[in-house]
């Protein structure tokens, strides 16, 4: 266990943050040598009745579930299913002779976007902007929300073909930029399994890590243990938040059409730990394999060049990092801007969902909170800091 002195900074420090009015609740989760050492939940789920945040509390995890997506992919290219040089056009027709925006013109691309672009976020695909890429993104994420709750919702493989029927803001491969490239790998697991990419998570990873509280909706009976969303009110404390970003329903309270394989999945704590356990532990949980080590050593490697790393050092609060395989990676803790460890390895999510795994450490932190545009908050690096700092 962590020694009472961490555990209570951590408790103060997690209640000064919702004293503060920054989050309503949270849970933080810690495991050192694969035993959990800490866990501690504060806060209310539900200002408005008074849910307290449980340890069962299900969280909308939005870019959380992007490594979920790309330990998907990698079970196709373990079992030689895919190869990453091959190109998206192959499985999503929408993306044959694509064009990229220069000087303000459309111009053929010079090579394909391919598996490996969108692994590392390299495909010239955006999430929105002033572009032409950015304007053909922001229109059909519009469209995608239009027709969320009519009769002819749009489907994973409908938004992937018409997103590839739009420009690129740069050449596939010259930089990098954060974008859609994990619906897009959605997609492609679905093409290739034959599979709708919901089934596949639920086949081939959720069932055997027994994560029986993730997925990309919820029936009625877990309903009531979805937590609330809330955002500043401009005032110095919290409002409610209920729209559907991203083309995902706010409240999950339907099978969706759309599968995100970037933002869509929620799940819980002990859920999101079985997951971050198993990349830990080489690709096994409890006698399941679902990766090999080898594979599991390529999933949480460094993939970016010099020229790509470029693009990605735009993200301030992410110095001292790169980026493959859609998670951030650790390369210099000495620029970081906090207390780390090389090679560690996470994500987080739109709302706040957070986790990291530090193999030189044996270390994993999970955080979890719901909060409109929280990504990686202060209160997120300064609880991590405690727990850096005290190994």
């Amino acid at each position: 266990m962590l020694g009472p002195n961490i555990s209570n900074q951590l408790k103060k420090t997690l209640k000064t943050s919702m004293d503060n009015k920054e989050i309503a609740g949270a849970n933080l989760m810690v495991i050192k040598d694969g035993n959990e050492v800490f866990y501690h939940e504060d806060g209310l789920a539900d200002l408005e009745s008074g849910r307290p945040i449980a340890r069962d509390s299900i969280f909308r995890l939005f870019s959380m579930t992007k490594p979920i997506t790309a330990t998907s992919v990698m079970m196709l290219l373990e079992r030689g299913d895919i190869d990453l040089f091959d190109p998206v056009s192959r499985y999503i027709p929408g993306f044959k002779n694509q064009r990229v925006e220069k000087n303000g013109e459309l111009v053929p691309v010079s090579r394909e976007v391919n598996i490996q672009d969108l692994l590392n976020m390299t495909s010239g695909l955006v999430y929105g902007g002033i572009d032409k890429a950015g304007q053909h993104t922001d229109a059909l994420f519009l469209e995608l929300g239009s027709r969320l709750f009519g009769e002819n919702p749009m489907s994973t493989k409908e938004f992937a073909n018409l997103l590839g029927q739009g420009p690129l803001s740069f050449e596939p491969g010259a930089s990098w930029q954060y974008g859609t490239s994990a619906d897009i790998l959605g997609a492609i697991v679905e093409a290739v399994s034959g599979m709708q990419y919901g089934q596949f998570l639920k086949k081939e990873i959720f069932e055997p890590l027994e994560m029986n509280d993730t997925g990309f909706w919820l029936p009625e009976e877990k309903r009531v243990r979805l937590t609330k969303t809330y955002q500043d009110d401009g005032e110095g404390g919290l409002k409610l938040y209920e729209g559907s970003h991203l083309g995902i329903v706010h409240q999950l309270d339907r099978n969706p059409a759309f599968e995100s394989g970037g933002a869509g999945l929620a799940s819980t704590i002990d859920d999101a730990a079985k997951f971050t356990t198993m990349l830990m532990n080489q690709g096994s949980l409890n006698s399941v394999q679902l990766l090999k080590p080898r594979t599991v050593q390529y999933l949480t490697s460094t993939a970016l060049t010099d020229g790509q790393q470029k693009g990605f050092d735009t993200w301030q609060t992410l110095c001292g990092h790169t980026y493959g395989n859609l998670m951030r990676i650790m390369t210099d803790t000495r620029k970081a801007g906090i207390i780390g460890s090389q090679g560690e390895y996470g994500w987080d999510g739109w709302l706040g969902a957070y986790f990291c795994n530090s193999p030189k450490d044996n270390l994993t932190i999970l955080f979890m909170i719901q909060k409109k545009d929280a990504g990686t908050m202060t209160i997120t690096r300064k609880l991590r800091n405690i727990v850096f700092s005290s190994l």
